[in-house]
């Protein structure tokens, strides 16, 4: 009798688009748009990256739930860069 492996969790990376700063939340007196353990229904806003002023809202593709931030606020991005862990 072999017992059955546990299934993993998909994991997806939430990246920036766009070379800017990451900001997790909408202002800066306001509570950030997700935190580690929030759950994600497709086309959440996770975090912006503002460029010359010109704020761009990150979404996600999958729902999920946030198992870990990379990025603080406040913090330079790069394209490509991941920001953010999720799992199904």
């Amino acid at each position: 009798m072999k017992l059955e492996e546990p299934h993993e969790m998909a994991q997806h990376e939430i990246v920036s688009p766009l070379p800017g700063t990451f900001y997790r939340r909408p202002s800066p007196d306001a509570a950030p748009f997700v935190d580690v353990g929030s759950t994600l229904a497709p086309g959440a806003v996770v975090g912006i990256v503002e460029v010359m002023k010109q704020f761009t809202e990150i979404e996600t593709a999958a729902a999920g739930r946030v198992v870990e931030i990379l990025v603080d606020d406040g913090e330079p991005v790069d394209a490509g860069q991941v920001l953010m862990r999720t799992e199904e």
